[in-house]
Formats: structure tokens, sequence, C-alpha cells
């Protein structure tokens, strides 16, 4: 009973679990690195055979958790995929999106790269690999144990994250040893519009747990409609637009749930009927899962809502755009409005396209509502950049720029002790994951400290017997149970491929120079191999 760290680990993104038992493989999660999180040498692949995974149990379907389920169907993989069924809806429409954007960013590189005489490039997976993927989906209810094969059985628990997002309970039995593995998924923020709050579980001889924002206080989502209320009456009073890089699934439906709120108890004054614009394919797509799906996965409130008729996401004056047409006309009406765009990190997508109409306008305001990673244009913009470089063009940054308060769907510090804190016995031992820079360690320390549990945060590509709760040596590498297992060679092979991974990472603020001279030496080894 062997698990290994393939994302997440000392990352915030990327989360990718392997867990072997009795024969079979089995991931928990497959999720894209997003940001600065350190590419380790994988990206384009996986350091395991894809075609050997029997089964996937998929946490949500937020990108950094899902977004390489294509590129495993693309390699080999004919397994099943467990989830909600609202994740296994979202995930149709994200999936596709995603595939979208690979071959989009495929397709501008290589006209670059055919001016330069450069090698060109493939995109990560296509949408036909999206598309196909989605075929192994099948979905559980909250609550519902399955048996996927003799000695292995999964539920899932509300995580209170996104809509369908779960904690993954997992109970193995091998050489005659039961043991119960919790992976906590992304934990949700409380008194959160629309989602439950975050069931707590009780027991567990090991907890896979996430640190995201282990190292901070939310305020209290009680100012946040105001916030909202107050910036957008002094922009509009400007004359401006209120532009908002929003993530497609989620944030967008929590804001539009807020907006209807401000219109309905008149919360902006002078300005009527102010039209929002939702200006992403995907986000409409969502909003409308958003829409359709059983109110099992809704808080008290929203309930409520549906019951008296009430579209919770939906009021007069919303308008969404479908088309790219639609898209350019939203700028070239004077009218100030709210603008609703991804993708949140300002990364892709439309929202580039008002940044750039909208950045230079000092009666505008870019108002930011999740988190913005270390080398995305979010980031820039909000960390005071001056000018940035949108489409080819250097744009000034003269709107306003804003932070609405406690938007985030992650359980702050106090959330994540109390959810550790729920546990009634004492578990073996506690893997952190999901923390930037050295948050997962940090909070691993706290976890020794407060709770005196056996914490760790392990490095990317570590194993653990589950059955002893000890570490495998340095650089043991899985063998996956299949035809196809790599030879003895090929294991050294993935094996320096891992260590070329966390060499990169120690070249984080070394000079310049040292940094370009190992990245030629490296361009050097790819050119000569490819």
């Amino acid at each position: 009973m062997i698990l290994t760290f393939y994302g997440a680990a000392r990352e915030v993104t990327g989360s990718c679990f392997l867990m072997q038992i009795s024969g079979k493989n089995v991931l928990i999660d497959c999720g894209l690195r997003q940001g600065t999180d350190v590419f380790d040498g994988e990206e384009d692949g996986f350091l395991f055979d894809a075609s050997t995974i029997d089964y996937v149990l998929l946490t949500h379907a937020h990108i950094d958790h899902s977004g390489r389920l294509p590129l495993l169907y693309k390699k080999g993989f004919r397994g099943r995929i467990y989830c909600t069924s609202a994740t296994k809806k979202l995930c149709s429409i994200m999936l596709l999106d995603s595939a979208h954007i690979q071959e989009s960013d495929a397709e501008w590189k290589n006209r670059k790269y055919q001016r330069s005489g450069d090698f060109e490039i493939e995109p990560l997976y296509t949408t036909e690999d999206a598309e196909k993927v989605c075929g192994y989906f099948n979905a559980l209810d909250y609550g519902e144990e399955k048996e996927l094969f003799r000695g292995f059985k999964i539920s899932f628990s509300d995580a209170g994250h996104l809509l369908g997002s779960a904690s993954v309970t997992v109970t193995a039995t091998e050489d005659d040893v039961t043991k119960t593995i919790v992976f906590s998924g992304d934990i949700g923020n409380v008194d959160q519009p629309l989602l439950n709050d975050p069931v707590y579980l009780k027991n567990a001889d090991y907890i896979v747990m996430e640190s995201t924002y282990a190292d901070r206080v939310h305020e209290s989502v009680g100012g946040t409609e105001d916030e909202l209320a107050r910036i957008i009456q002094t922009t509009l009073d400007r004359g401006g637009n209120v532009v908002i890089p929003s993530f497609a699934v989620g944030r967008t439906q929590e804001i539009l749930y807020f907006i209807r709120r401000i219109k309905e108890q008149g919360k902006v004054k002078g300005h009527d009927g102010f039209p929002v614009v939702v200006d992403s394919p995907l986000a409409i797509d969502a909003t409308n899962i958003f829409s359709e799906v059983g109110e099992s996965y809704y808080d008290a409130d929203t309930k409520a809502l549906v019951d008296a008729g009430v579209n919770p996401i939906g009021f007069d004056g919303l308008s969404v755009s479908l088309s790219s047409d639609d898209s350019r006309m939203i700028n070239e009406d004077p009218m100030p409005k709210v603008i609703i765009s991804a993708s949140g990190m300002c990364e892709a997508g439309r929202i580039r396209h008002h940044l750039k109409h909208n950045l230079w306008r000092n009666e505008c305001t870019v108002l930011f509502v999740g988190y913005q990673a270390i080398g995305t244009l979010g980031h820039a913009i909000l960390n005071g950049a001056k000018r940035v470089r949108i489409f080819g063009e250097d744009i000034a940054v003269n709107a306003h720029v804003a932070v609405l308060g406690n938007t985030s769907s992650h359980a702050d510090r106090v959330g994540l002790m109390r959810w550790l804190d729920a546990y009634d016995t004492r578990p073996e031992r506690v893997f952190v994951v999901h923390g930037g820079g050295d948050n997962a360690e940090k909070w691993a320390d706290d976890v020794r400290k407060q709770f005196t549990f056996n914490a760790v945060a392990p490095k990317f590509s570590e194993s653990y017997d589950l059955l002893k709760n000890v570490r495998i040596k340095e650089g043991y590498i899985p063998e996956l149970h299949s035809r196809q297992t790599p030879n003895t060679v090929y294991k050294y092979l993935l094996e320096s491929g891992g260590r070329i991974g966390e060499l990169i990472k120690n070249f984080k603020g070394r000079t310049n120079s040292e940094t370009k001279k190992f990245v030629r030496e490296l361009d050097d080894l790819f050119k000569r191999y490819s």
C-alpha cells in the first residue's frame, strides 16, 4: 500500500497522488500546474505509465485538479474516473475549454516559431482527447460508498469549496490490514454564498490535506457585498467600467449572487438597472450548470430561493456575450457597466481584451476577486505594475486596482484548524500538500505543535508505505503493475527527470547569468534528443 506524490507537493497547484494497492493503480486528481509552480520535467508526460492507471478519484473540477485528465487519456489511460455528478458536468465543459486553450496557444506559438525557424510544438492535448476522456467519468452522490475492487472502497463528502467538490475517503485492505485514508481536496471557506459549509470528517489513519491559505486569516464574509456595492457605485459615478477578472466556475457565480442582492436591495444609487455582462463562454455554460443541478449541492438559503422560484444568480440587466463580435461590442458601448470575464489570473481568454481597453482609463476599476499566482498578468497588475504588455502592446495601468474582501473559496488558517480538530481518532500521519513556497512545511510544523500529530510536507515524487508508515528510500520509483512497466534503465531516466526538477527549484534566487547558462545547456539537450 504505497502513496506517491506527483503534484501539489510543496506547490499550490498540480494535484496528483498515486496510490498502489493489491496490484491496482489509483490516482487521486490529475491536475495542471499553474503560475510559477516549478516545471519538473513531467508536464508533457508523467513519471508513471498512464496506461497502467486503473482508476482516478477526482475531488473537484478546477483545472489544477482535473486539467491533465485529457493528457492521461492521450498517454493511454482507459480506466474509470469517479467524482460527484456536479463535478462530472463541470468537467465536461472545463476540460474542453482547457483543450481549446492548449490548441490555441500552440497555434499562436507555432506561427512565431515558423517565422524564426524554431521547432514547432504540439498542444499538450486536443479537444478530441478531452471529449473522449469525459466518456470515462462515473458519478457518485455524497455519502454513497462504492467498492471499486476487493478491499478498496471510496466515498465522497462535501468539501464546500466548489459546486460538487469533495473530500475522498478511501478504505483499503491489503495483507489483512485495513487503513482509512482521507484526501481533503480543497477545503472550503464557511458562509460562502450558494454552497454548504465543508463536512467535517471524524476518522482516518492517514490524512492528505491542503494548506493553500494556512498562513492567513480571511476577513469576515459579511462585508463583501457592501464593499462590492461601494466599488460599483464609485466607478459608475466616474463614468467608468468595473472589469472583474473572474474564474469562470465558482467565483463568477458568487459575484452574480452578490450583484443580484445589491440590485434587489438598491445598494447602488443613481444607476438603476446598471448593466452587467458575463463575457466568458465557459462561465456562461458553468452558470447554466449551477442553475440546473440538484438542490443537494446548495446551502439552506439558496434552496429557499430556488423553492420560491427565484434564480439565485439571475437578475434584470444581466446579459451574456456568446460570440467574439458580442465581446468586441462591449467596449464600443460607452454606457458604464460591470464586465465579468475569464480567466481569473488574466492569463488567457477574453479578459485580456477588456484589460487592453480599460486599464489605461483612470475612470475604470479592475477588481480582483481571487488568487493571483506569481508570474501571472493579474499578479503584476495587482502588485503595482505601471505598464503591462497585452497582445504585443504596452498598456499603461491608470485604472483603479482593487481587491474584493473575502471571496476566497479556500479555508483559511482557522478553517483548516477547525477541519483537522474535528477528527476523533489520531491519524498515523498527516501529509500536507498544496502549499506554495514554504507554506506546506510551516503548516506541517504547526500541525505537529498544535495537534502533536506526525505531519510532513512531502516533496515531489516521494513515496510512503502506508502499511509500515515509513517513507521509502530516496530515489525509489514505484513499479506499476502492467505489461508496459518501464525497464530498469528507463526507471533511472525517470528518476533523473525528478532530480532535474529539484535542481531547477534550487536556481530560484541565483543570478541571471547562471540561470541563462543552465537554460542554454538544457536547450542543447532538448535539441539533441528531440
